[in-house]
């Protein structure tokens, strides 16, 4: 069965993530129509008009309207920020009980309307529920994606970015493995304005001893981002906002870019059965393929422990 064209998106959840997603839609153009669910209808109707007032400025026309579950009838993609929020102090894997009873009400609607689209997932634990996804709605695999690793690798770009004085843009680098606690950088492959991350790195060891001390405190900055900011806000927003559409652009344009999105693996890294945070190549279908990189014999541990860590929680949990 084809999966579903056009460029309507049926986005479920009006929360925090859920509005800073749709208004960077609304401001990038990527939908004709929008149609937005969320069981506080107050809430949904409200931003769906403060969306609509924010269209003339936009540059761009497209319908927001509250949706309903029969919208997924004709949606080209579903993207999933309900459930319940991380608590300050709790872990993405502390979610998974609450979450995947609340995705199981969730997709049996999506599904029972006859949604054929793209499914894309980012509700913490993004790559446990991603799974979850897949098994509820039946989909095939490549038309289930979680946002995965997309986020952090942005946080690790934008300090890399600091640190060496350059672009975001400019730094090619990723994140990967559980998008969470036990996720790892990848220094093996990353380069920094076409530089060898690692070349630049042994470079400046020699004027700075402390830099890969420094490095790994950076990181731990990069990994713990989230639970700095709920402190002292109650949530993350805008950056996973932005990276939703980032990976929506790169499917209804059929970009065929890769991301570090979470999605199956079958046979990479000697991993199979899973869900999690690899570079990916999106496109019209959702998954191309995903691309395994040649990690060095330590990175290859840390992601393979990583995925341990997923596999005990899918196999404990209950949906």
């Amino acid at each position: 069965m084809t999966v579903t064209h056009g460029n309507k998106i049926v986005l479920i959840g009006a929360g925090a993530v859920g509005t800073a997603y749709a208004y960077a839609i609304v401001n990038q153009g990527l939908a004709d129509h929008l149609a937005i669910i969320d069981l506080n209808e107050d809430l949904v109707w409200a931003q769906v008009e403060d969306l609509n007032h924010a269209i003339p400025f936009s540059g761009h026309h497209m319908d927001v309207t509250v949706g309903t579950y029969e919208d997924c009838r004709d949606a080209a993609m579903v993207v999933n920020c309900a459930g319940v929020a991380q608590r300050d102090g709790e872990t993405r894997i502390d979610l998974i009980a609450r979450n995947a009873k609340i995705f199981q009400s969730i997709n049996s609607e999506v599904m029972a309307n006859g949604f054929n689209g793209i499914y894309v997932v980012a509700t913490n634990p993004v790559d446990v529920l991603s799974y979850i996804t897949w098994k509820q709605t039946g989909l095939p695999s490549n038309q289930v994606i979680g946002s995965g690793t997309v986020l952090d690798t942005a946080r690790w770009r934008h300090n890399l970015g600091l640190h060496f004085d350059i672009a975001p843009s400019a730094v090619h680098t990723h994140i990967i493995g559980e998008h969470g606690d036990t996720e790892l950088p990848v220094f093996s492959s990353g380069s920094v304005g076409g530089v060898p991350l690692r070349a630049m790195l042994e470079t400046e060891a020699e004027t700075n001893p402390d830099i890969y001390t420094q490095m790994d405190e950076m990181f731990i900055r990069t990994r713990d981002a989230a639970y700095d900011i709920i402190k002292r806000k109650g949530n993350t927003a805008f950056g996973i906002g932005n990276a939703l559409a980032r990976i929506t652009r790169a499917i209804l344009r059929n970009e065929d870019v890769v991301l570090p999105v979470s999605a199956l693996l079958e046979g990479e890294y000697g991993l199979e059965d899973l869900y999690i945070g690899t570079p990916t190549v999106l496109n019209r279908s959702g998954v191309r393929n995903v691309v395994e990189l040649r990690l060095d014999s330590d990175e290859l541990e840390k992601f393979r422990y990583s995925a341990k860590a997923l596999r005990e929680v899918i196999d404990h949990a209950e949906f």
